[in-house]
């Protein structure tokens, strides 16, 4: 009796998880679209008053759009190196699991004003963030042109390091949509290198990203718990070796994914191979 009563509370429980993600998708929705809609104003307005005013409106943006997934009950836990220092630019390199690690980490990393390697087709159509990829400094690259990437890249690095901004590169070239780490494509990120050789270089890893799209929106996972490992940065040389560098983050990187992972299944086994959307667990 005690087993069939369990079995029941088994099957019940996805139904009403959904039924919790569609109550909160609506007005996340809703606050979403109105924050992309005020700030792109905003930012035309700021921009007329220079660079930094604009910079300043679309760090707000991203802090913003962060804020917003809280209505969805999503908790980001961060683990900060206290090394990494406001007004301070760096290179960010990071893995990618979602169009929403750009604003978590505009918002983590506001006071570095960090600026994006980003498709050109993302500067097309989205509200505020399209306008912002166009204008707030960040290197736009047409992935079937090697020549005009590279030259968007390198100008990126150049700027970056004359301005004191910073720049956040995903080297993995693409999301990975459930999660895994995939391989670093290094092209883009060496010449990114090169061409700021003095900003150090901050490992950046992120889990949990990817599961606020698994369904495109609709709805959005009530309770994703979103990780975040920002390393300590790491000092440059004339003589270093830039691909051990490379290396040197994915392997900082990939070891916050397994520790976080490994505590992950842990906690699945003690909620007895069952969990609800408060933990981020899959349907």
């Amino acid at each position: 009796m005690a087993a069939t009563r369990y079995a029941r509370s088994r099957v019940g429980r996805p139904i009403v998880r959904r039924l919790l993600d569609w109550t909160f998708t609506v007005p996340f929705l809703l606050v979403f679209g109105l924050l992309l809609g005020v700030f792109d104003p905003l930012q035309r307005t700021a921009r007329l008053f220079g660079q930094r005013p604009q910079e300043i409106v679309a760090g707000a943006l991203q802090i913003g759009l962060v804020w917003a997934f809280r209505v969805c009950g999503t908790r980001i836990a961060i683990e900060r190196s206290p090394e990494v220092k406001r007004h301070t630019p760096y290179i960010v390199i990071a893995n990618h699991q979602s169009m929403f690690d750009i604003p978590i980490l505009g918002a983590l990393f506001f006071s570095n004003f960090p600026k994006y390697v980003s498709k050109r087709e993302l500067a097309r159509w989205i509200p505020s963030i399209s306008y912002n990829l166009r204008r707030g400094g960040n290197a736009l690259i047409d992935r079937h042109d090697r020549i005009q990437a590279t030259e968007a890249i390198r100008e990126l690095g150049r700027t970056a390091q004359a301005r004191g901004v910073s720049v956040v590169i995903y080297p993995e070239g693409t999301r990975a949509r459930a999660g895994e780490l995939g391989a670093f494509r290094p092209a883009g990120t060496l010449e990114l290198l090169t061409a700021a050789p003095a900003l150090a270089v901050v490992p950046v890893a992120i889990d949990g990203a990817w599961r606020l799209l698994r369904h495109n929106l609709l709805p959005v996972p009530f309770g994703t718990r979103i990780r975040v490992h920002i390393g300590a940065p790491i000092s440059r040389s004339r003589d270093e070796n830039q691909l051990a560098l490379l290396e040197r983050v994915r392997t900082e990187v990939d070891a916050a994914l397994r520790q976080w992972r490994e505590a992950e299944a842990r906690e699945h086994r003690s909620h007895g191979g069952w969990k609800d959307g408060r933990h981020g667990g899959r349907d």
